[in-house]
């Protein structure tokens, strides 16, 4: 039943059939990606990516037992989470943050994955004491040198994470990484499997080297063992680099639409 009372509709069912076959086949492809790499599937925390997808789609998820739930933009993320405040869910924002969203971010995150400056430290630590709230929160780290995609230069990363640890009502997990758009460097073979092949070599170096900076930071800081890495297309080569979180949207959810 919905939660008003009344019987699934034939759209409602269908779409929780959907979903039920898509979770399905993304925690075999994490188990299986984990058990390659000699590893507990338990060890791996799938976040479900529910950007530009309704607050039903985040209820139907719940129902068949998903727990974390992942949004990247402010507005639609505290409109959500207000509409699934009954549900036992862990809300993690994954995308870029302003600093001046930081205090509506703090009032429905549990954790904030993005966090990549010194200046949104603090201004997560004021929202955070603000609120009462504690907030974890993971140093992303730029594989790419690309500022338009967000995150801390490597070289900045532990005393990032010295920030964060030090920071009032904040709480260091770890690292998180996006890996890079892979491309040829010869444009002639830019094609087909030679794309492929590139891009998946490219997130491969990018997420040893993830992991080498989360094993750094692990150094000061034992307790924070996080490496949210691993999306739809490349989390079994993120869970291969020790991944612990992935955040996965277009395979359990579909192709996204625009709900602007």
């Amino acid at each position: 039943m919905t939660a008003t009372g009344s019987w699934p509709s034939p759209e409602q069912a269908r779409r929780r059939d959907e979903l039920a076959a898509a979770l399905a086949a993304t925690r075999a492809r994490v188990g299986a990606a984990a058990r390659a790499a000699g590893r507990d599937p338990e060890t791996v925390t799938i976040i479900a990516v529910t950007k530009n997808w309704p607050a039903q789609d985040v209820r139907i998820l719940a129902s068949l037992g998903v727990a974390d739930v992942g949004e990247n933009r402010d507005q639609e993320a505290a409109e959500k989470a207000a509409l699934c405040a009954d549900l036992a869910l862990t809300w993690h924002f994954v995308g870029q943050l302003q600093t001046n969203k930081a205090k509506s971010v703090v009032g429905y995150a549990d954790v904030v994955h993005s966090v990549d400056r010194v200046r949104l430290v603090d201004a997560l630590s004021h929202a955070a004491q603000s609120c009462g709230r504690t907030v974890g929160c993971l140093v992303q780290v730029s594989l790419d040198g690309d500022s338009g995609r967000g995150g801390a230069a490597p070289v900045d990363v532990p005393a990032l994470a010295d920030r964060i640890a030090t920071g009032a009502g904040l709480r260091l997990l770890g690292v998180m990484g996006v890996a890079p758009l892979g491309q040829s460097d010869d444009p002639a073979e830019a094609t087909g499997a030679v794309r492929a092949a590139n891009a998946e070599d490219v997130a491969e170096r990018a997420f040893a080297r993830l992991a080498e900076l989360a094993a750094i930071v692990r150094v000061g800081h034992p307790g924070a063992g996080w490496i949210s890495a691993g999306m739809s297309g490349d989390l079994e080569l993120a869970i291969a680099h020790g991944a612990t979180h992935v955040r996965v949207g277009s395979a359990i959810l579909g192709q996204r639409r625009d709900l602007r």
